[in-house]
């Protein structure tokens, strides 16, 4: 995480912060967007649907990866991409909790 010093938060804020990062970009919310939207793997070129080259459509489907909100599996040259369901409850428990903390009713 850089110079901040991680110890200073607590294990979730730095999980939501992980989480912020890797949807911090618009093109990884189209590619979150199209595979919510297949309810299935998608085993297909992204380039069609995004207008980014494969390569940087590729970066991005890595950094989704990485942060657990897709899983990937290789068959031969093809590639299926899917939302890890586990995952995504856990960051819709995330977000909930901090939108749930905000007290509605009255703020300055």
């Amino acid at each position: 995480m850089g110079l901040t010093k991680t110890d200073a938060y607590t294990e979730e804020q730095n999980r939501l912060a992980d989480l912020c990062r890797a949807l911090g970009h618009p093109a990884r919310i189209a590619i979150l967007q199209k595979l919510l939207s297949a309810e299935c793997c998608i085993c297909r070129d992204f380039t069609d649907e995004i207008d980014l080259s494969q390569p940087t459509i590729s970066r991005h489907l890595k950094e989704l990866k990485a942060a657990g909100l897709i899983s990937g599996t290789i068959e031969g040259t093809s590639v299926s991409y899917c939302i890890d369901p586990g995952r995504w409850r856990e960051v819709q428990g995330l977000l909930n909790g901090m939108f749930n903390s905000f007290n509605m009713d009255g703020c300055c």
